[in-house]
């Protein structure tokens, strides 16, 4: 399955109260274990250079999300702005209420969102915290901060051009996760994707917790390490990303909308809740940090919606549906017609209202964009008008989304860039919806 990661925005039963935030660098001792790694693993690159012939299953151009939050009323946000869910509870076959995936993943939103205000202080913007140099480290970390550049710029090149606007500081940490939310995909979807087990994946985690203790295993790892001893991002998300891998061994199928959500979440979503922290908000803007962090949601939703809508004829090959059954069904439509790759008017129908709430994550998530940093915004606004095209192109192939692949033209991407750049430059205002009341 392919995810969505231009912005750079799971919940399992727990969310993190805290305690996975980084510790502070100011004794060093975090750095000084990353960079001891850091000299063993020196010519070690992501466990040998990323297959380029690799599938590309998730693209990691996001910010995230069908949330459907509207200021209605419900959970109080901070200074008596208030943000709700239209529907926040689900009854179960056998009658019993639980929480929707919408309202779990909104807790990690407001988790995260608390953990990064508590980092900051008053009116003060996202920023990094002082380099930390050790002799001999410096050339070392440098290095591996180029190599994810270059693998950022191999796989997302549009992406990358947008980081080139950014800080050094920002952009090397963008770089480092990109580079790891790749790696972690190409467990479930590179060349190697049968022989991956859960074991696997459970050492993948493991050793993610070790990134985050500054222990690196090789010299990406110690990129990331140094961007998360740096940066107020919180582990949580990334080991959200890492079940989302754990969901695709096993399930190929979806029966509604709210458990293609929390997918959605597990393997798009989370990147926005990584990157915020490294876009950073714009410090004349109003909004929210939790709104921000919303938003950043609802773009990874959005891209993700859209792969699905343009791979379903590749997934269903694959013996994979992400597409809600009920809706399929209330469609008139089977797993057989999605098999038999077929275009009939039923599927046009069915496509125009996928294709429909998709868009609306997407006008959702522009309001959050602007809140953001102004050195971040180009690469946020490119991911998203592009992203947001595939759609039109879905509509262009008839639907034909069975033998036919969506995609932007070279000449639609380069037109797209300088008005891109031109929402870029719009900073915050005051009349958002996204401001503090």
């Amino acid at each position: 399955m392919s995810v969505a990661m231009l912005w750079v925005v799971s919940p399992i039963s727990e969310v993190s109260n805290g305690a996975g935030f980084l510790e502070s660098v100011r004794d060093g001792n975090r750095i000084l274990d990353s960079f001891r790694y850091i000299s063993r693993c020196k010519n070690v690159i992501c466990n040998g250079r990323l297959n380029k012939g690799g599938k590309n299953r998730r693209n990691y151009n996001s910010l995230n999300a069908d949330l459907r939050y509207a200021c209605l009323g419900g959970s109080s946000l901070e200074n008596g702005g208030r943000l709700s869910l239209t529907s926040s509870l689900v009854a179960s076959p056998a009658g019993e209420i639980t929480l929707s995936s919408e309202q779990k993943v909104y807790d990690v939103v407001l988790k995260q969102a608390a953990l990064v205000k508590r980092r900051l202080k008053p009116n003060e913007d996202l920023d990094v915290k002082p380099d930390i140099v050790l002799p001999g480290s410096l050339g070392l970390l440098s290095e591996a901060y180029d190599r994810c550049g270059e693998v950022c710029a191999e796989y997302a090149k549009t992406f990358y051009l947008g980081t080139l606007l950014m800080t050094p500081e920002r952009r090397r940490a963008i770089w480092a996760i990109y580079v790891w939310c790749r790696r972690t995909d190409e467990l479930v979807d590179g060349p190697n994707a049968s022989h991956i087990t859960p074991m696997a994946l459970d050492r993948w985690e493991a050793r993610l917790e070790d990134v985050f203790r500054g222990r690196p295993f090789d010299m990406l790892d110690a990129a990331l390490a140094d961007t998360v001893s740096k940066f107020p991002v919180d582990i949580q998300p990334f080991r959200d990303m890492i079940d989302g891998m754990r969901m695709d061994l096993w399930k190929s199928r979806y029966k509604n909308f709210d458990e293609l959500y929390l997918y959605c979440y597990y393997v798009a979503g989370t990147v926005g809740l990584m990157s915020v922290p490294i876009m950073g908000i714009a410090p004349e803007s109003e909004a929210t940090t939790e709104s921000v962090y919303n938003a950043a949601l609802e773009l990874g939703l959005a891209n993700q919606l859209t792969n699905i809508l343009r791979d379903v004829g590749e997934d269903a090959r694959r013996g994979r549906i992400y597409l809600p059954q009920d809706e399929l069904a209330q469609a008139g439509l089977s797993e057989e017609d999605i098999f038999a790759g077929k275009v009939t008017d039923k599927w046009r129908n069915f496509m125009k209202k996928q294709i429909k709430r998709a868009r609306k994550f997407f006008d959702d998530a522009e309001i959050g964009v602007k809140e953001l940093s102004s050195a971040s915004r180009w690469p946020v606004w490119a991911s998203l008008l592009l992203y947001r095209q595939i759609l039109d192109e879905i509509e262009a192939n008839d639907y034909n989304n069975f033998t036919r692949r969506a995609y932007v033209s070279k000449p639609k991407k380069i037109l797209a860039l300088p008005v891109a750049y031109a929402k870029a430059l719009v900073s915050p205002r005051s009349s958002s919806t996204l401001v503090k009341t």
